[in-house]
């Protein structure tokens, strides 16, 4: 059963915009409450309206683009999931956008399946970064050599494996299933990872495990 969304979508294109919303309209559990054609129309909207559970954010947009808009919400509204939807779909952007709390990025010319599974995964398990987004990301951090390098006994031996899970992009319920272990305790340690590695939510600690080398997505688990 899909979880209800309250979604809003800010794109300065008129004809696309309206296009996301008869599309995303047609799916049940997806509620569309607020469309804003740059990112201060979105931020003036935020103040007086009902607050989404997640946003639909492109990039390039005057008066406010949706990098400077999603810095503004990350801080003002932290529990706000942001998609970035943009026709600039490379590494430098991708890495920036992620950067700054961006927990799924999608190409404006993704097919309308793609944006509506994207939805759903981020709702369910606060994030969804795709092959290529992990890729990029891994590379990202081996060019950089900037992880944190954290001694071994920094996380316990279940939270790396809880951890690992975590960015395989399963739900609690398919990592309790695969580590022989309850929900309640899959949440559990999923709590003692944020409050060990300062991050502040599930995307947060997958680029945790990336940089500092708990976890490649072509590893063997």
């Amino acid at each position: 059963m899909k979880k209800d969304i309250i979604l809003a979508i800010a794109d300065d294109e008129t004809l696309f915009r309206q296009g996301l919303v008869m599309v995303l309209s047609k799916e049940p559990n997806i509620q569309i409450t607020l469309q804003a054609e740059n990112g201060n129309d979105l931020l003036k909207q935020l103040e007086t309206g009902t607050l989404p559970e997640i946003i639909l954010m492109d990039l390039k947009m005057p008066d406010l683009n949706g990098v400077e808009a999603t810095k503004l919400i990350r801080k003002q509204y932290p529990k706000i999931k942001i998609i970035a939807l943009t026709s600039y779909y490379s590494k430098p952007f991708i890495k920036n956008m992620i950067d700054q709390g961006a927990v799924a990025y999608l190409a404006k010319n993704a097919a309308p399946q793609e944006v509506i599974h994207t939805i759903n995964q981020v709702a369910i398990k606060g994030f969804y970064y795709d092959k290529n987004v992990m890729k990029i990301l891994e590379e990202s951090s081996l060019k950089s050599n900037k992880h944190k390098n954290t001694s071994d006994d920094f996380l316990t031996r279940r939270e790396r494996e809880v951890l690992k899970q975590i960015c395989q992009q399963k739900t609690t319920a398919e990592i309790a299933d695969t580590l022989f272990i309850s929900p309640r305790t899959v949440e559990g340690h999923r709590n003692n990872l944020l409050l060990k590695t300062g991050s502040k939510n599930i995307a947060g600690l997958v680029i945790f495990a990336i940089e500092n080398q708990v976890f490649f997505s072509n590893e063997e688990l």
